[in-house]
């Protein structure tokens, strides 16, 4: 889950704080992600997607003609995406207080 803050245009960058553990190790509750939604979802891609009236951050995949989200953290579920959902966004970067906690990603 993630902290949705409001104010940015549609097609500009924003950053989201991380809430929870379910994309431990690679994102602790807490990490700032910055989401671009201009990005292509692409699999493998981490996102933020709107689904069954949640919003959710997870890793975006594609096999075949299943497309799910799937947590990094194996305590959680994969969610199936059956119906209708819209990709908010696509996480470019991983800030963090220090430079050896920042990542950037494709």
């Amino acid at each position: 889950m993630v902290d949705l803050g409001g104010g940015c245009a549609a097609a500009e960058p924003y950053a989201l704080r991380v809430i929870g553990d379910s994309m431990v190790p690679e994102f602790q509750d807490g990490h700032i992600i910055i989401v671009d939604p201009g990005m292509p979802a692409v699999s493998g891609a981490y996102v933020v997607v709107d689904y069954n009236g949640e919003t959710t951050f997870r890793q975006f995949v594609v096999d075949g003609e299943r497309r799910y989200l799937r947590p990094l953290n194996e305590d959680f579920p994969i969610i199936d995406l059956n119906g209708r959902y819209t990709i908010r966004g696509v996480v470019i970067q991983r800030a963090g207080r220090r430079r050896k906690d920042r990542k950037h990603y494709v």
